[in-house]
């Protein structure tokens, strides 16, 4: 995404002095596309790997890096397609946007429907005196 606003701002700065703002075409609105699009894509990946980072076991946060990887390289991907007019530029898309998606679907899961990890299970408050199960460690009023 980075390197997609500085060709954008390149590109305008080269493209400034030949056609006014208002009427952008070619290099600068591809790369203005992307960028924009990129954004909003990151934003939403950010988010999801967030929140998925938070439900995911230590083996399985290798995850993050290979996600993010895929994140960059599906984006260059439609970049080079989309700047080079290719309808191969949906290949890109679909990598950045379906592993979203994906991401969306386990966090709801993880949040709304996995045991014990839902924000809605009903946990029965502790009596002041009762024992703790076997297996437990009682709980002190520090932790």
């Amino acid at each position: 995404v980075s390197a997609g606003v500085l060709v954008l701002g390149l590109s305008r700065l080269c493209w400034a002095s030949l056609m006014p703002q208002s009427q952008e075409r070619g290099e600068v609105w591809v790369h203005r596309h992307f960028v924009q699009d990129s954004l909003s894509l990151f934003l939403l990946f950010f988010l999801n790997l967030a929140v998925l980072s938070t439900y995911l076991s230590q083996e399985t946060l290798k995850l993050v890096p290979l996600l993010t990887g895929l994140f960059a390289i599906a984006r260059l991907v439609y970049w080079l397609a989309f700047a080079l007019g290719s309808s191969f530029r949906g290949l890109g898309f679909g990598l950045t946007f379906f592993p979203v998606l994906v991401m969306l679907v386990a966090n709801l899961y993880f949040t709304f429907v996995q045991e014990g990890g839902s924000i809605f299970a009903l946990e029965e408050p502790e009596e002041p005196g009762a024992t703790p199960p076997p297996g437990q460690p009682r709980l002190r009023f520090w932790g």
